[in-house]
């Protein structure tokens, strides 16, 4: 029985690109690099802002400078990161049926910590039980200790949860910490690539996410 589900934050629950990518080239203009398209920005997603950051900048870049534009960016988002960010279609009336239906619910994201916490408090209070970012103490995904965590504090059991993201990252993830994966092919990626990595169910749109588990939990 599916009792926990977890979810990937950009690009499953929020679409959230055009605010990452104008921080992103924020940072970029204040050390004089070249700016990033949306659609670059999108390739660059996914393994946390410091990664974001060294691929949106030119290959061989001294380390203290990507510490300071990374500095920027982040100082930048913290002030930024509502102005055009906005969940999905379905995901409120998805959260709202989980919920209606006593499942537990969970963000595990490889943005920074505080801002996962801020966001998930702004777009869906307590709809969302648990949100862990990426912080010191948390390796990044796909390493399962993120959603090692967010189960432990749930007081949930391993083999009762599911995960649910749009990425190559978020299938590693759900399999290195041995639950089944939803990919969704709304957000950051596409089918072919959820495919490629061995997602265990692929849906198009929030609903039929509900619906699975009620399927799964027959």
């Amino acid at each position: 029985m599916i009792d926990t589900v977890i979810f990937d934050l950009d690009g499953t629950l929020l679409f959230s690109l055009e605010d990452l990518k104008n921080s992103t080239n924020f940072a970029l203009r204040q050390f004089g690099f070249k700016e990033r398209t949306l659609e670059e920005v999108r390739i660059f997603v996914g393994d946390g802002v410091r990664k974001l950051i060294e691929r949106a900048l030119p290959q061989g870049t001294d380390a203290m400078i990507i510490e300071d534009v990374l500095r920027v960016f982040k100082e930048n988002y913290e002030q930024n990161m509502y102005n055009c960010t906005k969940p999905y279609n379905g995901i409120q009336k998805l959260l709202l049926d989980l919920r209606h239906s006593s499942l537990k619910t969970a963000v595990v994201s490889n943005k920074f910590d505080i801002a996962v916490k801020e966001l998930c408090k702004k777009y869906f209070g307590d709809l969302i039980d648990v949100a862990i970012g990426q912080r010191d103490d948390v390796p990044k995904k796909p390493a399962p200790n993120g959603v090692f965590a967010a189960i432990k504090e749930l007081g949930a059991k391993q083999q009762n949860c599911i995960y649910v993201g749009d990425s190559d990252v978020d299938v590693l993830t759900a399999h290195n910490a041995g639950l089944k994966c939803i990919g969704v092919t709304w957000g950051y990626r596409d089918r072919e690539l959820l495919e490629s990595k061995g997602a265990d169910y692929i849906v198009n749109d929030p609903h039929e996410i509900f619906n699975l588990i009620k399927k799964i939990n027959r």
